[in-house]
């Protein structure tokens, strides 16, 4: 009996002590500015998801009522740049009309308008974004005159609404340079290539027609694929798939004077990377490695690292100078096109793809380049296995 007794008073001074240490720590870690600051740090998230969409019906509505809590005012509209109203959040749609014209008038002035009422003001401040350029207004509805603090929420939530909208602008214009440097690599793939392929696949139709209707297929999914309509990444099972299509063919030119390795993990197959990644680095190390008439070998490796996945396309060909790498960069390095040179389609082959993998994971996933005269060239590059917001 008095081992249980001795047990239960245990057992509530464990209890009692855990909620005393408890509630010390929630006095230490969440007080009420803590509490504050993570609300509004919270809410100015859930804004910016619609706002890096850009300034639309959609995006508005959805980003009003977070705006508005925000900046604490009664009611809270968005308007576009000509005054039409998008979003209404609150009361007092009585002052739409007001809203309307206050908000005309900020973006042509590029300042804060306050239209006061008999119980309420009107702060209609304007969305500037790109150096000065005025996307829209928001509006802000408030009881009697606002104050410094109440001014100086609107202009600091509008100041935030522009942050979010100049970031979805940088979003749609480097999906804008992505697709035009796509098209770019399209149109460089080496019309060289086209040309001798379809030579190639015309001198077996008279002495191995079955082999010449292969290639033909081969060709044919080769350029259905390189021209496709489809998103601005792949998954590296594809993109190796229309490699090998690309080798069959250049294979069935040079004969065993090109000898192709590859050793690639089963598990990175599934990797995201961008459209037409590994081409130009293929189709410059097949050039390089035949170039002045010997034999070459060309290897393909992707290996897993972890959370990376690491692809490599080498090739036992004439190398370069390693000072055209830093005094050019990727510039400089034969795309395929003709010889070496910086500028026109020289920078549109592997300087292209080092942009675009930078552009997607970040500057910690360029190109590496590793080569010397006379002793061929190694092209590598890490891609994440994931990355948010990234599929092919």
């Amino acid at each position: 009996m008095t081992a249980a007794i001795f047990s239960v008073t245990l057992t509530v001074i464990a209890v009692v002590a855990g909620a005393v240490i408890w509630r010390r720590t929630q006095r230490v870690v969440t007080t009420p500015a803590q509490r504050a600051v993570h609300q509004a740090l919270h809410t100015a998230s859930l804004a910016a998801v619609p706002l890096r969409r850009g300034l639309t019906d959609g995006s508005a509505g959805e980003a009003a009522p977070h705006l508005r809590a925000l900046s604490g005012a009664e009611a809270l509209g968005v308007a576009d740049a000509e005054g039409t109203l998008l979003a209404w959040d609150g009361p007092h749609t009585g002052m739409l009309a007001l809203f309307a014209d206050a908000a005309r008038r900020a973006v042509a002035d590029e300042r804060a308008v306050l239209v006061a009422g008999d119980e309420h003001t009107l702060i209609a401040q304007p969305l500037l974004i790109d150096a000065g350029a005025a996307v829209g207004a928001l509006g802000m509805v408030t009881t009697g005159k606002p104050g410094p603090g109440m001014l100086g929420a609107a202009a600091e939530v509008a100041r935030y609404a522009c942050g979010q909208l100049e970031l979805a602008e940088l979003d749609a214009s480097r999906a804008r340079v992505d697709r035009a440097e796509l098209r770019a690599l399209r149109a460089q793939i080496s019309p060289h290539f086209i040309y001798n392929a379809l030579n190639t696949i015309a001198s077996f139709v008279r002495t191995d027609p079955d082999r010449a209707r292969e290639l033909i297929l081969e060709f044919a999914d080769f350029t259905r694929y390189s021209f496709r309509a489809a998103g601005e990444f792949t998954v590296l099972a594809d993109e190796l798939r229309n490699i090998e299509r690309y080798l069959a063919l250049e294979q069935a030119r040079f004969g065993d004077a090109l000898d192709v390795r590859l050793r690639i993990a089963p598990e990175v197959l599934g990797v995201v990377l961008p459209f037409l990644a590994l081409q130009p680095l293929v189709e410059n190390a097949v050039r390089h490695g035949l170039k002045g008439g010997r034999g070459g070998q060309l290897s393909i490796v992707a290996s897993d690292a972890g959370t990376d996945c690491l692809i490599s396309v080498e090739d036992d060909g004439i190398g370069m100078d390693p000072d055209l790498l830093r005094t050019g960069a990727l510039d400089a390095i034969d795309t395929g096109t003709g010889p070496a040179r910086t500028g026109e389609a020289a920078h549109v082959g592997l300087a292209n793809v080092d942009d675009r993998l930078r552009a997607a994971f970040g500057n910690d996933y360029g190109l590496v380049v590793e080569t010397a005269p006379g002793a061929g060239t190694k092209v590598s590059m890490r891609v994440p296995k994931f990355r948010a917001g990234i599929r092919a």
